[in-house]
């Protein structure tokens, strides 16, 4: 069994990477899912939410009102405290889908998608936590896959993909994923604490071929991890 965390800056092309190693044979999950579920009404991290930021987050429907939830954490400089309410419980969700995988094989190679790994733990220690699933990374993840892209690059990404779902205009969607990378750990530090770096020039076959010669070394290194 291998446990692997694959991580990067917004639009760095995690989902990319993602995509190509399911092909592949990897099991996939994507934090981001997890945590929408998460957020649903009637789920515990829902109720939380509310009561940290108030009904003023709630659309008419009774359910999160996203975009609100994201201007005023992101502008109103509260991202930590959203984080500490959500993170939790998508580790603890993470967990228990790794549980599951390597249950029905146990030489799996169970891939978690998340741009804030090491966010999540520096969060955690800035603020005291003393959860050691929340805070110790390598007790969860035994190698973290990196996909690294010029943080241009990454703007462009997200702005094309907001246009895309038609989420908001060019200016507002550049200024969005600027306050967003603000908050992330720059590539270069993440890099010197990742086991595998991806480079992510925006040639799609040369990030594929990259993949495939990670994807047997992942394979051979679960093959040899015990199961615990």
């Amino acid at each position: 069994m291998l446990r692997v965390g694959l991580t990067g800056g917004l639009g760095s092309g995690k989902s990319t990477v993602a995509h190509i190693l399911r092909d592949l044979g990897a099991e996939v999950i994507e934090s981001d899912e997890l945590g929408r579920a998460l957020m649903e009404p009637g789920q515990a991290a829902f109720n939380e939410i509310v009561r940290v930021f108030g009904p003023g987050v709630l659309m008419p429907d009774g359910r999160l009102n996203r975009a609100r939830l994201a201007e005023i954490a992101f502008k109103g400089g509260r991202v930590k405290e959203l984080n500490a309410i959500i993170h939790p419980a998508v580790i603890e969700a993470q967990s228990q889908w790794m549980t599951g995988v390597f249950a029905r094989d146990p030489a799996a190679v169970a891939v978690v998608v998340s741009a804030l790994i090491f966010e999540v733990e520096r969060d955690a220690r800035e603020s005291g936590e003393a959860n050691a699933v929340f805070t110790e990374l390598r007790k969860r993840i035994d190698r973290v896959v990196l996909v690294t892209a010029l943080d241009e690059a990454k703007i462009a990404r997200y702005v094309a993909r907001m246009d895309r779902v038609g989420a908001t205009n060019p200016e507002a969607a550049e200024a969005d994923a600027r306050s967003r990378l603000a908050h992330q750990i720059p590539d270069s530090e993440k890099a010197l604490r990742a086991d595998y770096l991806l480079e992510n020039t925006g040639d799609i076959e040369a990030l594929r071929i990259q993949v495939g010669e990670l994807w047997p070394r992942l394979k051979e290194e679960s093959n040899l991890n015990p199961k615990r």
